[in-house]
């Protein structure tokens, strides 16, 4: 056909209006695309700036300038989850796995925000699809493992374990998995031959026929489960696991005689591991306590034979020092068992620490001393063994060497510690630093143990009453020694404090009545507590009383200087 000039002009002037149409629409799309992009990378500059809420604004408009772009309702989804808008989070995740299918993140992230919403039948889908475009990701089979759990979806849950095994191929745990999963299915048929499936794929791994050796126990095969133990023992003689079974089988057989000398035999084998021995110890002291006719010096001697080997560490010295003590054995032989676990595992804090409150009772400072000191070595950050040792010094008047020991304890302070100890360490610093007549370091340290503990009461005790004989500061004396008595109201001590405290600032009727409360309570008679008590009454007229307490403090021992002066002139004198 032969076309016309005239048709020919019609024909490339409409070319031309199609070229220009085009042309206009690309510097259109051009324009566009910059200014999404300006948008876009303005609202996560704005985002990284920490400017939420720019950056959400200036997302909504790089949204409006171009609504296929499935980054930008990606990155705003997560806005409305912070906003807690689950349903707007939803539409925007959606949308952005929806405009880029193949991008694995944002399916990913919507699949994770199913989960988050107990939405399991699509966030079952998302995986499912992220599965299908990358079959390599075991991480993905894993949460469809789980999801199909939640729904308890057996079928799907050993189709997802088979495709483990396709990824990774067969193995110990996804056989028992899926064996687990049958039990549960209550197919024992297809458990037990997922058992033996694995068995017969691993004919040198002894340990999978105990597996099914006590998978026929526990369903009551047990012929089955004796063959499979003593097929294991005939390859392996002293295969403790298979021993161990064997155990529990004639335990359920009640057959006593070989259960004790299987026990036995697991007991003193070298290739016993440490943690079935202890288990097997615990069995046995059970049985024992539940059996009158059992003698415990029979489990006491067992003890002592699995402990004739030598020992890795002292757990099961431990052990014996623990049923000892069960059975109040003598505190000596018990000692015995704690220095063995020290001789073994010199770092064993607990066996020192046990040792040494042992001993304390009986006074025994030396060897409190002696066993304390090695732990600074073996266990430098436990302050209570500083603690003992400096206690220890302090009780036999050795101040200087105990202030020494209390140092190097406090040297060893950390904001974790226990402040019951930092708290104790300081007041008995404080003790020992006034009797040397240091008492500015004293009421540092007493300021320090009241700062870990403010209601140490013997230290606030100690304290006021020691500011009380300086003359210092009498109202802070009198606050602390108040604390004291109002948690302690019978304690002599305190109201003896409390009582010379109100009557150096001249308060005598107050006085008065403390401590005559402190003399009530009284319990192990003071001569300086009966000395106060004769000042006090002095003052508030009661002479004959005053004379009476004065020579009660002399007859208790009051050493005090002004004392016998007071007797004898029958009046008050002051130190």
């Amino acid at each position: 056909m032969i076309f016309s000039f005239k048709q020919f002009i019609v024909k490339t002037t409409f070319i031309a209006v199609l070229v220009a149409i085009a042309l206009q629409a690309k510097a259109q799309t051009n324009s566009q695309s910059i200014r999404y992009n300006y948008f876009f990378l303005e609202a996560i500059r704005q985002q990284e700036m920490g400017n939420f809420a720019a950056a959400f604004d200036l997302l909504s408009h790089a949204r409006d300038i171009n609504p296929n772009a499935p980054e930008v309702y990606y990155e705003i989804a997560g806005y409305y989850i912070d906003m807690q808008n689950g349903k707007a989070a939803r539409y925007y995740f959606e949308k952005a796995a929806e405009l880029a299918p193949d991008n694995p993140a944002y399916l990913e992230k919507l699949g994770q925000f199913y989960i988050s919403q107990a939405n399991y039948e699509q966030a079952l889908a998302a995986y499912e699809r992220l599965y299908a475009n990358n079959k390599t990701r075991e991480d993905v089979l894993q949460i469809l493992y789980q999801l199909y759990g939640s729904q308890n979806n057996y079928k799907k849950m050993i189709e997802v374990t088979e495709r483990m095994e396709m990824l990774l191929g067969s193995n110990e745990q996804l056989s028992l998995t899926k064996m687990q999963i049958f039990e549960q299915m209550g197919d024992k048929r297809k458990a037990q031959a997922e058992l033996m499936r694995l068995v017969q794929k691993n004919p040198l791994e002894l340990n999978y026929r105990i597996m099914l050796g006590n998978w026929f126990f526990q369903n009551d095969k047990k012929k089955e489960a004796f063959k499979e133990y003593q097929a294991v023992l005939k390859e392996d003689p002293n295969n403790a696991a298979a021993q161990l079974s064997l155990l529990d089988y004639y335990r359920d057989a009640k057959n006593e005689k070989v259960v004790e000398e299987l026990t036995q035999k697991l007991l003193e084998s070298k290739k016993t591991e440490k943690e079935t021995k202890m288990a097997l110890l615990r069995q046995v002291i059970i049985d024992n306590q539940q059996n009158d006719d059992k003698d415990s010096l029979e489990v006491i001697k067992l003890f002592d034979r699995v402990l004739s080997y030598p020992q890795e560490d002292a757990d099961i010295v431990m052990m014996k020092a623990a049923y000892l003590n069960l059975k109040n054995a003598p505190e000596d032989s018990v000692n015995k068992v704690y220095e063995q676990a020290i001789a073994i595992e010199p770092d064993n804090s607990s066996a020192r620490i046990a040792l040494i409150q042992n001993i304390w009772n009986a006074e025994q400072y030396d060897r409190v001393i002696s066993i304390s000191r090695p732990a600074h070595e073996y266990n430098p950050e436990e302050m209570v063994f500083y603690y003992f040792e400096g206690f220890a010094q302090y009780m036999k008047k050795e101040n200087d060497a105990a202030l020494q020991a209390f140092k190097k304890g406090v040297a060893q302070i950390k904001p974790d510690s226990d402040p019951n100890i930092v708290s104790d360490f300081y007041a008995i610093m404080g003790d020992i630093l006034h009797e040397k007549g240091l008492d500015k370091e004293a009421f540092e340290a007493y300021d320090s143990c009241l700062h870990w503990r403010p209601e140490n009461l013997a230290a606030l005790n100690n304290y006021a009453y020691y500011l009380s004989l300086s003359k210092n500061d009498l109202k802070k004396a009198e606050q602390m020694s108040y604390k004291t008595i109002k948690k302690e109201p019978e304690n002599s001590i305190f109201l003896d404090t409390y009582a010379w405290i109100l009557f150096l600032q001249k308060r005598y009727e107050e006085a008065n009545i403390y401590i005559d409360q402190a003399i009530k309570n009284d319990t192990t008679p003071s001569g300086v507590l009966f000395e106060h008590a004769g000042d006090i009454y002095y003052h508030v007229g009661k002479t004959a009383e005053a004379l009476a307490s004065w020579q009660q403090a002399l007859k208790l021992g009051d050493t005090s200087a002004t004392l016998r002066r007071k007797i004898e002139l029958k009046k008050y004198i002051a130190e």
